[in-house]
């Protein structure tokens, strides 16, 4: 035995087609009206602010965008989710406390990292450096001068490895 639902008695959409013989071209819900009214005078009241004058083709755009809007909004309501409950929905959405991400301090701290304006050169550099100009701070007299020239190993030496 099978049980139907009846899933099919809401899908039944509550469609004003336009006055009695004189029908509109499209089906339009009860609820993409009580949306797309209001709608339309909102983005006409946006246009006048952004400064677009009243006119044929800005009136068009309006009822053009109008349409867009009240499509993707209605596209959100269902005889399972009225619209009284996405209004709900939407204003809980904009209201619910969100989590803090920004940091407020803590126990590490970049205040005491010292900063210097020449970069920092390379041992091997900074051994030439101090050869070169009288060495470093405490070094004895005779170091001063051509630096040593360094003694290379044989293939002998290498071979003992």
């Amino acid at each position: 035995m099978r049980i139907r639902t009846d899933d099919e008695v809401y899908r039944v959409d509550a469609v004003w087609l336009g006055p009695p013989k004189a029908t509109f071209p499209w089906r339009a819900r009860y609820v993409a009206w009580l949306v797309g009214i209001p709608t339309f005078f909102v983005v006409l009241g946006i246009e006048r602010w952004v400064g677009w004058s009243f006119g044929f083709f800005s009136t068009a755009w309006a009822f053009v965008a109008t349409i867009v809007i009240t499509r993707l909004l209605t596209s959100k309501i269902s005889h399972e989710r009225p619209l009284g409950t996405v209004v709900a929905m939407a204003g809980r959405e904009l209201n619910t406390p969100r989590e803090v991400t920004t940091g407020t301090g803590g126990a590490v701290s970049a205040s005491r990292v010292r900063v210097r304006a020449e970069r920092p050169l390379p041992k091997h550099k900074r051994r030439r450096q101090y050869q070169h100009h009288g060495g470093p701070p405490g070094a004895a007299a005779f170091t001063q001068g051509a630096p040593r020239a360094r003694r290379s190993r044989g293939n002998s030496a290498r071979a003992g490895r």
